[in-house]
């Protein structure tokens, strides 16, 4: 999902004038965000930052062929993956517009011979992605011998329109790729065009986006960048795909410049009229009152306060973003040649907010550990789930049931940030100065939590002899499932599935906790005290012995 992006960046901003405007001091300070994120000699990125048509930083880093050894300029082209969603939607919206269909229409109106199903699916479902359709790039059928095929868009439709519905059409939200895929073969069946060629003429063109293309291997494009993929620490091209697959949810390939030419026409009212933009621009809300954070093509948040639209893009060897600032006219685009995932959205969030004089300003207090056990407990958030807040090895840490553990560092009385991120947790207290819930804000929609009447222990490590801690080691076999290799380093215990590694921590005698996963470990033994197998606790329990 994004650490090294975000690992790499300070928390703390000097003060900063009202706006940032291009020149030394402002460059400097970008510079200093996305310093050591991307390598000189590796993939590269453009970052382009403006408010309106005044430049406020661009910029190219590292090289957009490696093999070649041809450094990236900031007008290169690259694929945009899901990016492409927006123009898709602002389509079907213009459509919309022109009164050749109706956003409440029953997409068999248009595809008629899509399967019935359980409960009417509207175009708006399909844009809001509460549809309920299964996303065609998750299904066993979708292997990578059938990525290297090229499909029609009706081709595409078949292998998922016979799956049934994941939930009632409107009852919840599942980002589906196939609802895009819907929507670019609606345009085609309403305007009698391929899509590529309908986008080109009713956007690029008349825009003026001479760097944007409907994208195709086999097509000659100026300025085009290689993607590379990272395995193993080393970089590599990345796997073929066929563009026709990811089709109108993903397969549109543009410039930053010409990005900001979109989000500048879009601005100044010259492809939708104003009140169906916003409308685009709003999260989507389900049949139960709960908001998505997703509108039409575009996830909502904000920065520092400010709402935001956004959306990453990722397609075989790339990883892209957009925001867009809509009050204040400000647009940032992240274009890289790298799937290897540096999180954009945190660079993004924390440019912008520079820019609007705005900066995230989280510095670290000291506080006592009985201080900190205070906060721990699970809370129940009002859009669904539980997380838990506990103490492991003197550090207050923050997951899901199963998953990866963050810490929480504090930063003023009662609130907190999750390390790396810009998404800050304040704990509410009753009048008796009881921790009751947690509010939490960060750069997509706030949500807020109740803390159940449940009792968490912090867990501290223990220490474990030397000659116990060699008896661990070895190769487990689950079954079904793969095997778990323990392996022993400068006495510290390590559990490895793959490529994948993890340190275990003893918290009492046989057990052990992952330090960056809510997963734990017990080895069990024989009554000669050989150890002869292991469990694993993460949501489950699974059992392996020892081979």
């Amino acid at each position: 999902m994004k650490t090294s992006l975000m690992a790499a960046l300070c928390l703390i901003f000097s003060t900063l004038a009202p706006l940032v405007t291009q020149g030394q001091n402002g460059d400097q300070l970008f510079d200093s965000l996305a310093a050591n994120i991307y390598l000189k000699d590796g993939p590269g990125a453009v970052i382009y930052l403006s408010k309106g048509p005044q430049l406020i930083y661009n910029k190219a880093f590292g090289k957009a062929n490696i093999e070649l050894d041809v450094d990236m300029k900031s007008d290169h082209v690259f694929r945009l993956g899901s990016i492409t969603k927006q123009f898709t939607a602002c389509a079907i919206l213009k459509l919309a517009e022109q009164g050749k269909l109706s956003l409440s229409d029953d997409i068999r109106k248009y595809i008629p011979d899509f399967p019935k199903k359980q409960k009417m699916i509207s175009i708006k479902a399909l844009l809001t992605h509460t549809s309920g359709v299964i996303n065609y790039s998750g299904l066993p059928s979708f292997t990578e011998e059938l990525k290297r095929k090229d499909l029609a868009p009706k081709q595409l439709v078949d292998l998922f329109k016979d799956e049934p519905l994941e939930f009632e059409p409107g009852s919840d939200y599942k980002y589906s790729n196939s609802g895009y895929i819907l929507l670019g073969y609606i345009v085609e069946k309403i305007t009698g065009k391929p899509y590529g060629e309908y986008i080109d003429e009713t956007i690029f063109k008349p825009l003026g986006m001479t760097n944007s293309y409907y994208d195709s291997p086999g097509m000659l494009i100026t300025g085009r960048v290689s993607g590379y993929v990272q395995r193993k620490g080393r970089y590599q091209n990345a796997d073929y795909l066929s563009m026709t697959l990811p089709y109108a949810a993903g397969s549109l390939a543009s410039s930053a410049g010409d990005l900001q030419k979109w989000y500048s026409a879009l601005y100044d009212g010259k492809f939708l009229k104003p009140e169906i933009l916003n409308k685009a621009h709003t999260s989507y809300q389900l049949s139960n009152g709960r908001l998505t954070g997703y509108g039409y093509g575009w996830e909502t948040g904000n920065v520092q306060g400010t709402p935001s639209v956004k959306h990453v893009g990722v397609v075989n060897g790339f990883f892209t973003y957009v925001a867009y600032l809509p009050k204040k006219n400000l647009f940032i685009a992240i274009l890289r040649n790298c799937d290897n995932p540096a999180d954009p959205d945190i660079l993004a969030s924390k440019m912008l907010a520079a820019a609007l004089g705005k900066p995230y300003d989280y510095k670290a207090i000291t506080m006592t550990t009985s201080e900190l056990e205070a906060y721990q407990g699970i809370y129940k958030l009002a859009n669904g789930g539980e997380y838990y807040v506990r103490m492991l090895e003197g550090n207050l840490m923050y997951y899901y049931l199963g998953g990866p553990r963050i810490r929480l560092i504090p930063y003023k009385k009662d609130h907190f940030v999750l390390e790396n991120s810009l998404t800050s947790l304040n704990f509410e207290k009753d009048q008796n100065g009881k921790i009751v819930g947690v509010a939490i804000t960060g750069t997509g929609l706030p949500n807020t939590g109740t803390r159940k009447n449940t009792r968490l222990q912090a867990r501290k490590k223990i220490s474990v002899p030397v000659k116990l801690m060699q008896s661990y080691p070895g190769k487990y076999q689950f079954n079904p499932g793969p095997v778990f290799e323990v392996v022993l380093e400068n006495n510290t215990l390590y559990g490895k599935v793959g490529n994948d590694r993890k340190e275990l921590v003893p918290f009492a005698k046989h057990k052990f906790f992952a330090r960056d996963l809510d997963a734990s470990i017990i080895f069990n033994l024989d009554a000669k005290g050989n150890v002869i197998s292991l469990t694993k606790i993460q949501n489950s329990e699974m059992s392996a012995k020892k081979m």
